[in-house]
């Protein structure tokens, strides 16, 4: 029985007690139902036709999006040629806050294009790097970097606040990471999670840019099976995606004191470790900065975060992006899990991209002030 598992990320990190959420193809729920009767295992059916729910966001596309970029509209989703057309905007237009650039190609020959924001008030700034949809189906990701640079820009002259991180500080928002695997969420599979990569050896794409990166490769919570959401590829860094942007950071260690790395679904604010259970040094500093954030998040709309250890909050996993920020010497390293726990999983409704950024915001300003009031 083929199902495609949403949360936990890999089958290795279901175990009794746990929740686990599935999508089944149409036929085979036929089958699945009654066999979760008789073993007695308990379900809860929680979107009934997944098609109707795809078509709800993708199926009236043309006519409402392409209005001109001054009506920019931030609360549906975007197809990647519309949020690409928008960077190149902002860069035209708002050139003194705002400079686009690319970091390299993608597998399939697309730029990879990030926006730096702030002041150039002087030659050395410190700076935070913001990523989204390193996972193609967690548009919700995409919409959040969207939202921070349009609040960042529309804010700078009224909140002190705003104005004090622009000027202080640079920010790399680099909107959607794994840019083949959107775009193929959009025209073939809704669902798909990986990179668009082939391997001679494989009738199976793609790779998991989240088990990717050079710290503990492929050991726990990571495949070595090429056809497996989680495979973490042929070697470190094979995806040219990982690569250009961990080359990119590597070129700014000297700079960064945050990484941010939006994903979703499960409402948590993790940091280090992904890869072992274990305490950072820094724990203190990066603590009471997720504490500030979840707080600051949760007084929007009274949405609750958990937030701690990824491996003990979440489950280990190896080779993710926000244990090799870490390791390069970013003191600030995080991943967000953003709405919500499964009702809609990857299907996060438009509606709720509104408060889910407003929300969202809030924590990472939180975090930003934290860094900036020197705790470390």
């Amino acid at each position: 029985l083929q199902v495609d598992v949403w949360q936990p990320s890999s089958p290795f990190h279901i175990a009794k007690g746990t929740v686990t959420d599935v999508r089944v193809p149409r036929n085979a729920s036929r089958s699945l139902l009654p066999l979760l009767q008789q073993t007695s295992i308990p379900y809860t059916i929680l979107i009934a036709d997944l098609q109707q729910a795809i078509d709800n966001q993708t199926g009236l596309r043309p006519h409402r999006s392409r209005r001109s970029l001054s009506g920019y509209n931030y609360e549906v989703y975007h197809s990647l040629e519309e949020i690409q057309d928008w960077m190149h905007h902002l860069n035209r237009t708002h050139s003194d806050l705002v400079h686009m650039f690319s970091v390299g190609k993608s597998y399939e020959g697309r730029p990879l294009f990030v926006l730096k924001l702030g002041t150039r008030s002087r030659p050395y700034k410190k700076a935070v790097w913001i990523d989204c949809g390193i996972h193609a189906r967690e548009w919700i990701g995409p919409a959040f970097c969207q939202w921070f640079v349009k609040e960042a820009l529309e804010t700078y002259q009224t909140d002190p606040a705003m104005r004090k991180m622009l000027t202080q500080l640079y920010f790399y928002v680099m909107p959607v990471f794994n840019v083949d695997g959107y775009q193929f969420s959009w025209t073939d599979d809704r669902f798909w999670r990986k990179t668009r990569s082939r391997e001679a050896r494989s009738r199976c794409h793609g790779v998991d840019a989240n088990r990717n990166w050079k710290v503990k490769w492929c050991a726990e919570g990571a495949s070595l099976h090429p056809c497996d959401d989680t495979y973490c590829g042929p070697f470190p860094e094979s995806e040219p995606e990982v690569r250009a942007v961990a080359q990119f950071l590597r070129r700014q260690r000297r700079q960064l004191r945050a990484y941010l790395s939006f994903h979703a679904y499960a409402q948590m604010l993790l940091y280090p470790y992904s890869y072992k259970y274990g305490t950072i040094p820094n724990l203190g500093c990066v603590e009471s900065a997720a504490y500030d954030a979840v707080n600051a998040l949760q007084s929007a709309y009274g949405v609750r975060y958990r937030y701690g250890p990824a491996s003990s909050t979440l489950y280990v996993s190896s080779g993710s992006s926000m244990d090799w920020a870490y390791r390069s010497g970013v003191p600030y390293a995080f991943a967000f899990e953003l709405r919500d726990t499964g009702h809609y999983g990857f299907l996060l409704p438009e509606p709720l991209i509104l408060p889910t950024c407003t929300e969202t915001m809030l924590a990472v300003r939180a975090i930003t002030l934290h860094l900036l009031a020197k705790c470390h």
